[in-house]
């Protein structure tokens, strides 16, 4: 072996190395989770979350630091490093999950070269890549058979579980999933027999909430089966049971924080998933499982090739135009690009580095069901001529400082990428009375929610908020963002004389801090029907009473819940 050889032999088990630590830390970290549902530790569990998802980038840098040492002048070498990607290849063949470790190192040449677009030669780009075909193993699960009774059934599948908390009613539970599963068996027409259950042998976690994630089988069909746990002061019980495709798919959706689930082969569960969940693309699958980084890669795959097949051009995302990103869509492709403007026109008072930070935050926080999973990309390169004239314009004159032209290309130093939705704005409009109230009804939901979460969306304009294939009202404008905790939330201060009453601007002192609940419906573009229907159903959220009690909740440590299923689903149990 020569010296040039030797040394990229030398970096390419380096990286591996690092990435098998990497992976072995946040291995131990995702095992944490049992022992925090049995302790009730949800600040435990939230602390872990955060130090999962900041583990990869620390990873990256600490490799990149170390391999500027190693290599020296060599660091940049293209030569040696398309010596070091061979010997890479080499030596991760037959790891589980090899896309990772690719990844990883991808991870790693980008950020040390400042790589524009793709540079294949030091890189792993293969965009027509099926992160899947390549697994021929499954996910190693339990299977339980059917003996003639559901109640032995299901008897076996939650017997098996092992918390060190007791069961708060174990023949309870098994008669609340027996109920459940049999009653939709049943909605399904012809006589449906339950042949076996099969459950994948890790269980998840997310939050407060322990689940058992699987499917259940019989002549001729197969459903999914997701029952949550929760375990009280009294005990663990059954919290839901989730059979249809559309629960199952918000439990698993962009909208929700990441599993906990330790899993030795994470593609082979992606595997699993997508039986039960065909419409949901791999790439947020992946992220789901706490492999955001993979599940970034995925979706730049599934943008790439779907953009060899198709001709259509970016333009302007549907909507109103907003003041502190450009955001524009491909038609054909059910994904939001954002970029931020160099100037936020007035009203908007926040700095670029604020509105960073603010997706930042997000990323890391609980999302509970309201917050949707914005993917960060730096420098990717497009075609020029796939992008619409006036959105080009737009892009030149208001994101100089991001975007650049090369040639036929545009290159995009920074954006997020997140799902689409329809602006809640535009689906009033068009939606039946019927659709409208029930949209309405869950925005001021959504606007509870995130106060639970210690969430004050600041801008709550109808075209903010999103409108999900489930029905769901999502936030997406992060750039008033703040934590509850942070507001003052005032009532509106009565005018002393007609005077005050004329005046345009407020007559009394408003500090940044400052809000105005009762105001809020004054911005709000709801028709008679639709205000009449929030306020019967939310109007304390448009008091100062509401949100400062929420503050003291936080404030005195209280854990609010937001889960991530329809409450008919949940079982009535006394309190804990």
């Amino acid at each position: 072996m020569t010296a040039e050889s030797a040394l990229a032999h030398d970096c390419a088990r380096h990286i591996a190395g690092a990435f098998a630590d990497y992976n072995a830390e946040f291995r131990a970290i995702t095992r944490r989770a049992p022992q925090r549902f049995d302790a009730r530790d949800w600040k435990g569990s939230q602390h872990d979350a955060v130090e999962r998802i900041e583990l990869y980038d620390r990873w990256v840098d600490r490799a990149i630091a170390e391999l500027r040492l190693k290599l020296g002048d060599r660091a940049l070498d293209p030569g040696l490093w398309r010596a070091i990607r061979a010997h890479f290849v080499t030596q991760i063949a037959g790891l589980a999950d090899p896309e990772f470790n690719k990844t990883y190192f991808s991870s790693i040449t980008r950020r040390l070269h400042g790589t524009v677009g793709v540079a294949p030669e030091i890189e792993f780009v293969a965009t027509d890549l099926d992160p899947l075909a390549s697994i021929t193993s499954e996910v190693v699960t339990h299977v339980y058979l059917n003996r003639g009774s559901l109640p032995l059934l299901f008897e076996d599948v939650l017997g098996e579980l092992r918390f060190r908390s007791p069961w708060k009613d174990f023949d309870r539970s098994v008669a609340h999933v027996t109920a459940e599963v049999a009653a939709y068996l049943a909605t399904l027409g012809e006589r449906r027999t339950l042949l076996k259950v099969e459950v994948i042998r890790p269980v998840f976690y997310q939050a407060s909430r322990a689940f058992l994630v699987g499917r259940m089988s019989g002549r001729g069909f197969t459903l999914p089966l997701v029952i949550a746990l929760k375990n009280a002061e009294s005990g663990i019980h059954v919290d839901a049971v989730m059979l249809a495709e559309a629960d199952v798919s918000i439990v698993f959706g962009f909208t929700r924080s990441y599993f906990h689930v330790d899993l030795e082969r994470v593609g082979e569960a992606v595997v699993f998933l997508k039986s039960l969940l065909p419409r949901k693309p791999v790439s947020e699958l992946f992220t789901v499982l706490g492999r955001a980084k993979q599940g970034k890669t995925e979706r730049y795959r599934e943008l790439m090739r779907h953009m060899e097949h198709t001709s259509d051009r970016f333009v302007h995302a549907a909507g109103e135009r907003g003041l502190v990103m450009v955001c524009f869509t491909l038609p054909s492709f059910d994904v939001v690009f954002k970029v931020i403007r160099d100037r936020f026109p007035y009203p908007k008072n926040v700095l670029r580095e604020e509105v960073l930070a603010k997706y930042s935050y997000v990323f890391k926080h609980d999302r509970a069901g309201r917050l949707v999973d914005a993917q960060e990309f730096k420098r990717l390169r497009f075609p020029r001529a796939r992008f619409a004239p006036e959105l080009l314009e737009e892009l030149a004159a208001e994101t100089a400082n991001t975007v650049h032209f090369e040639g036929d290309d545009v290159i995009l130093d920074h954006l997020y990428v997140e799902r689409r939705m329809t602006p809640l704005n535009l689906y009033l409009r068009s939606a039946s009375p019927d659709q409208a109230e029930l949209a309405v009804l869950d925005y001021g939901q959504a606007i509870r929610d995130l106060a639970y979460t210690n969430i004050f969306a600041g801008d709550l304009l109808l075209k903010n908020f999103g409108v999900t294939r489930h029905g769901r009202v999502i936030f997406y404008d992060y750039d008033e963002l703040c934590q509850v905790t942070d507001c003052r939330f005032r009532e509106l201060p009565r005018a002393m004389n007609d005077e005050d009453e004329m005046r345009a601007e407020s007559w009394f002192y408003v500090a940044d801090s400052d809000v105005f609940p009762e105001t809020f419906i004054n911005f709000l573009a709801f028709d008679d029907a639709q205000r009449a229907a929030f306020m019967r159903v939310h109007g304390e959220v448009l008091t100062a009473d509401f949100w400062r009690a929420v503050q003291q909740r936080h404030r005195d440590g209280e854990l609010m819940e937001v889960l991530p299923y329809h409450m008919h689903r949940v079982r009535v149990a006394s309190s804990a």
